[in-house]
């Protein structure tokens, strides 16, 4: 029974593994995507967005 769970656990991991980097790629994208709208959206208004801290 053990035995059975180590061989599940191997299987898992490169899959768990490629989720999570694409979970990461995917927030990077979406953090990215986010700025750049925030940019945008401050330039058509004319606001100093250096000077507003974003958090």
């Amino acid at each position: 029974m053990t035995d059975n769970k180590h061989r599940e656990t191997i299987r898992r991991k490169p899959l768990l593994e490629a989720a999570h980097e694409e979970m990461m790629k995917f927030e990077r994208k979406e953090n990215e995507f986010r700025k750049k709208d925030r940019e945008e959206r401050a330039s058509e208004l004319h606001l100093p967005l250096n000077e507003i801290k974003i958090h």
